[in-house]
C-alpha cells in the first residue's frame, strides 16, 4: 500500500517526468546516461522529501537536477589519483621515478606540511575542511559557527600564506614562535605565521 510521501511523489514529481527528460537531455552531453541521471535525481528528491516536503515540488525537482548536473560536471573535471596496479604490463617508461625526483617530491610535500602547521588555527582548521574533505563553504560555516564571509577570509588567507611560504623565496612574513601545544612539536620548536 502506497505511503502518504508515495503518492505525493507521484502527484507532485512523477507528473513532471516529459519535462525533466526533455531538461536533462538538452543539459547533458552523454544521451546514455539520461535514464540514470532521471533516477539519481528522484532519488534525492524523494529522500529530501522524506525529511520535510518542499512548498514548490516542481521548482524543487529542477533545481536537484541542475545540482546533480553540476556535481557530476565537477567529478568528471576531476583526475583520478587511483594507482594503476602493476605497471610492467603497461610497457610505460619509468625513468622520471628516479631516486632525485621521488626525494624531491618528498621534500616538497614536507615544505607543504610545514606551511600548512604554521597556519593560525582558525586558517588551519578552515583551509582543511575546503581543501581535503572538501565541505562546502557553508558547510564550514555550520560545523565551526562562523559565517560564510568568515569562511571565504580565513581560507585566502590560508592559500596566500602557504603560497608565499612555498614560493615566497625569501618574500614571505617572517614566522614568529609559537607554542609548542598549538604547534604540537611538544619542544616548543615550533613556528607559526601571525594571526
Amino acid at each position: 500500500m502506497p505511503t502518504p510521501l508515495d503518492r505525493w511523489f507521484a502527484q507532485e514529481i512523477l507528473v513532471h517526468e516529459e519535462a525533466l527528460l526533455r531538461y536533462l537531455r538538452r543539459c547533458w552531453p552523454d544521451q546514455a546516461e539520461i535514464h540514470d541521471l532521471r533516477q539519481e535525481v528522484y532519488v534525492r528528491v524523494y529522500e529530501a522529501a522524506g525529511k520535510a516536503l518542499p512548498t514548490q515540488p516542481r521548482a524543487f525537482l529542477f533545481a536537484s537536477a541542475r545540482h546533480l548536473l553540476a556535481d557530476r560536471a565537477r567529478r568528471a573535471r576531476v583526475v583520478s589519483i587511483e594507482p594503476m596496479g602493476d605497471f610492467e604490463p603497461s610497457h610505460v617508461l619509468m625513468d622520471d621515478r628516479s631516486p632525485e625526483r621521488w626525494c624531491g617530491g618528498r621534500q616538497a610535500l614536507k615544505r607543504l606540511a610545514m606551511a600548512f602547521d604554521r597556519l593560525p588555527g582558525r586558517c588551519r582548521e578552515v583551509v582543511w575542511l575546503r581543501r581535503v574533505e572538501e565541505l562546502s563553504q557553508k558547510e564550514v560555516a555550520a560545523r565551526l559557527g562562523i559565517n560564510e564571509k568568515t569562511v571565504e577570509k580565513q581560507l585566502a588567507k590560508g592559500v596566500r600564506l602557504i603560497a608565499e611560504h612555498f614560493y615566497g623565496n625569501g618574500q614571505a612574513r617572517r614566522a614568529e614562535p609559537a607554542h609548542a601545544a598549538e604547534t604540537g612539536d611538544g619542544n616548543g620548536h615550533g613556528w607559526r605565521y601571525p594571526d
